[in-house]
């Protein structure tokens, strides 16, 4: 069964840096798509980011675009999400998943989750 364990998060203040790993416990992380989505209590889950197999394919969404940045190392099963720039609305439970397909904005193509980490942004 594939194991996907968040670290990195934390509370900051407005304008802060924090850089989230998600490390893979499967051999074939290299192929699989993965993303970063978010979810704050009482709303749906929301996309953030994801990278393709290689990682030379990146989408993200609007809220987040030119502040954060998607990466992978699949010689170390990890993936990061770099947050730069962040904002109060930024409060939530970051979580990555595994895609069954390619990189997508799209839930439903997810198949594996981890727990997620709390990102905390203070005002």
């Amino acid at each position: 069964q594939v194991q996907l364990v968040e670290s990195g998060g934390g509370l900051v203040q407005a304008g802060g840096s924090l850089r989230l790993s998600c490390a893979a416990s499967e051999r074939t992380f290299s192929a699989y798509a993965m993303g970063w989505f978010r979810q704050v209590s009482g709303k749906e889950r929301e996309f953030v980011a994801a990278i393709s197999q290689s990682g030379f394919t990146r989408y993200y969404a609007d809220s987040v675009k030119g502040r954060f940045t998607i990466s992978r190392d699949n010689a170390k099963n990890t993936m990061y999400l770099q947050m730069n720039s962040l904002k109060p609305e930024g409060t939530a439970i970051y979580s990555c998943a595994r895609s069954r397909g390619s990189a997508t904005r799209d839930t439903g193509e997810y198949d594996y989750w981890g727990q997620g980490t709390q990102v905390t942004v203070s005002s």
